[in-house]
């Protein structure tokens, strides 16, 4: 009967998925424009555009409405932004003192007999850069709650939009998530102008190119990709563009949003885009012909497309000489396999094959094991549980008081749990050894998965023993190999389509010998580097 269900069980998780990518493309094609306020009609009479305005926007305690006559010939005219996102300085000098200084030329005749009010203010008067006439009354609410300035001109049909914004953001950190003992101490922040800023001071290339898009069906963010034109491949560009421009959603809080509807299949427990707050890598990646995507207000930014291999690497692998840094990786991907099936081969062991055991040390477990009153599956998942919380509760309270949670609470549990015999010691060490191998991975998503991974792995040794882990491994590596990101195998490049890629696979060999980029994004230019 186990037999029947872990074999089966990869088989029915594809059928489900197919058919829930089938609702949610569906769902896609009946994405409504609920929340686009009607437009309005402008005039050319400020009064009733203010009207027209906040008949939208409202009477919010944020909004400044400020009017005034313009200097040089009295004209009505208004001023509208949002109280905190605007520079007040430079909106006093360089838009409110021009306008109310204007002045005649000293021939004496009216400006607009030689040239039109709005020539006039755009080209003498405002000491903005950057400023646009807009006609399109939603984009112009769009700009107002962005944190532009609107000007209202009476006689002119259009509003000025100016920019003059000041965010409050932070300074530039070292990243928290992905530190390095050696490289770059940058990280991202919440402003996508610095963050597209930090990537410009990374290259001179003049092919990097940034395009915008607008995510978001009430409230509209910014959304930024990232690529080298002269790299990137085509197809992989249009496929990225076409998930952003579908996407269904009111608000995007976070990249986290973006990366959970963009993914290929989102019932796969591998991460299929990998997000880092890390410029350095971002640059590595994009130069390699992948697409980074980056959104306003938050500090993450996601490379597409992405692959296994790339979650058990790090930035400091080719800041570092080859040979130390290979062996590094490839102590990586023990830890990953260990972090998954540890437990599950001890569960099994102990369980069913006590005979492939050597004497000694199968003596010796079992005197750790008398007394204790649980099967090893159910003293396994009490110790798992319980390093899970603890790690848990130490990400979520302050970090002085975390850290001294997760260290006190693991011992204090650990020899208590021992003590009162509810585990064997040996089981302790098991749980430990599985915890330290799970802080390897470098990238916080991978680690996840592992984590929920090695459950399954512990329930198929329960049930199976052995026999349960082969099917197991069998089941994961088959959904691996049939997962694609944008379009690529997630397990290249071992799928052997080109033995070249495997310089940077297991191994990573000198920077010298890898002079081609990777051949499964399949960029326009290949070569990275020329030969001696």
């Amino acid at each position: 009967m186990g037999t029947i269900v872990v074999v089966l069980f990869p088989i029915l998780l594809t059928l489900l998925s197919n058919k829930l990518k089938e609702v949610r493309i569906k769902s896609y094609t009946r994405r409504e424009q609920h929340f686009i306020p009607e437009p309005f009609k402008l005039t050319t009479k400020v009064s009733a555009n203010l009207q027209q305005l906040k008949a939208i926007v409202g009477d919010s305690s944020d909004i400044i409405y400020r009017q005034f006559k313009l200097g040089m010939d009295n004209r009505s005219c208004a001023i509208v932004h949002i109280d905190g996102l605007v520079d007040q300085q430079l909106l006093q000098q360089s838009i409110l003192h021009p306008l109310l200084q204007a002045k005649q030329s000293k021939s004496g005749l009216n400006f607009f007999k030689t040239e039109s009010i709005k020539d006039y203010l755009m080209h003498h008067a405002i000491e903005v850069s950057d400023a646009e006439a807009l006609k399109d009354s939603n984009k112009i609410v769009r700009k107002l709650l962005s944190g532009a300035v609107l000007l209202f001109v009476d006689g002119l049909d259009e509003i000025l939009v100016l920019s003059v914004k000041k965010w409050i953001s932070r300074t530039v950190d070292e990243p928290i998530t992905e530190a390095l003992v050696r490289g770059p101490r940058l990280s991202f922040i919440e402003n996508i102008r610095d963050n597209t800023a930090l990537l410009r001071r990374m290259t001179t290339d003049p092919n990097l190119t940034f395009q915008d898009f607008e995510v978001g069906e009430r409230s509209k963010r910014q959304l930024t990709i990232a690529y080298v034109k002269d790299i990137a491949n085509d197809e992989l560009l249009g496929n990225v563009k076409n998930r952003i421009n579908t996407l269904d959603i009111d608000h995007a809080a976070e990249s986290g949003y973006i990366e959970q509807l963009i993914e290929d299949d989102y019932l796969s427990i591998f991460p299929q885009v990998q997000s880092t707050e890390r410029p350095d890598r971002v640059m590595g990646a994009i130069l390699e012909g992948r697409v980074a995507i980056l959104l306003d207000g938050s500090s993450y930014a996601l490379i597409v497309p992405a692959t296994f291999s790339m979650m058990v690497q790090s930035p400091e692998d080719y800041y570092e000489r080859w040979i130390p840094m290979s062996l590094i990786r490839l102590l990586r991907y023990a830890a990953a396999f260990l972090s998954i099936f540890l437990p599950s081969f001890y569960i099994a062991f102990v369980s069913f094959h006590q005979g492939l055991i050597p004497t000694d040390l199968a003596l010796a477990i079992a005197g750790t094991r008398v007394g204790v009153p649980f099967p090893t599956i159910i003293e396994a998942l009490l110790m798992e549980v319980s390093i899970e919380l603890l790690r848990e509760a130490g990400l979520r309270l302050p970090r002085p008081v975390g850290q001294t949670v997760g260290l006190v609470g693991a011992l204090i549990i650990g020899e208590a749990a021992v003590q009162a015999g509810l585990v064997s010691p040996i089981m302790v060490i098991v749980v430990a050894a599985t915890a330290i191998a799970s802080f390897v991975s470098p990238h916080y998503g991978a680690g996840i998965a592992l984590r929920m991974l090695r459950f399954l792995a512990m329930f198929s040794a329960a049930f199976l023993g052995l026999y349960g882990i082969s099917l197991f491994f069998v089941s994961l590596c088959v959904h691996a190999v049939k997962l694609r990101s944008f379009g690529v195998p997630y397990v290249t490049p071992g799928t052997l389509y080109s033995l070249s890629d495997w310089k940077d696979f297991f191994f990573r060999l000198p920077l010298f010998t890898m002079r081609n980029r990777p051949t499964e994004y399949f960029p326009k230019d290949r070569v990275r580097r020329k030969k001696y």
